[in-house]
């Protein structure tokens, strides 16, 4: 179902349970697609249990009474926050919203006083419109943080908050 583009002042974002069916199949399509398209060893994406641990809060973005996207922020120390798992949903790509979901999560890293917000990501074309938000919202270049180890896949970014 292909949906015309939204008025963006339609689309909520909320903390989310990871309850809800919609939300559900957005992840579990997230993991797919990043086993398809990365090398075994290099996927980092958090599957159900793991973006309901402490320390992982996860937000989706609402067209509606339809998951647009879905994004999450992991601490990594008291100073430093991870984007995990951002995804937008097929049917809401290039209308901006994974834009507003990464906003809300960098509005969040601040408020919880973080110096710095980092990301690991892929290499590809599949990356590519991921690559592009986070270096248009000011992501640079960064070495491995926290438990990741540097591949020729993947890519580290931060943010100084």
């Amino acid at each position: 179902m292909k949906i015309d583009r939204p008025e963006m002042t339609n689309i909520v974002v909320k903390q989310d349970p990871l309850e809800d069916p919609q939300v559900r199949d957005l992840v579990a399509l997230h993991l797919e697609d990043m086993h398809k398209n990365s090398p075994q060893d290099s996927v980092y994406a958090l599957d159900l249990s793991n973006l309901q641990q402490p320390g992982v809060t996860v937000w989706t973005a609402w067209m509606g009474d339809q998951a647009a996207a879905i994004g999450a922020l992991n601490e990594v120390d008291k100073q430093t926050g991870e984007i995990k798992s951002m995804r937008t949903h097929p049917d809401f790509l290039r209308m901006g919203i994974a834009g507003q979901v990464l906003e809300h999560i960098i509005t969040v890293a601040q408020s919880r006083s973080y110096t710095r917000l980092c990301l690991e990501t892929g290499s590809g074309q599949t990356f590519d419109a991921a690559l592009g938000l986070y270096r248009k919202r000011g992501f640079a270049p960064c070495d491995a943080f926290g438990a990741y180890e540097k591949s020729d896949f993947n890519q580290f970014f931060a943010l100084e908050l």
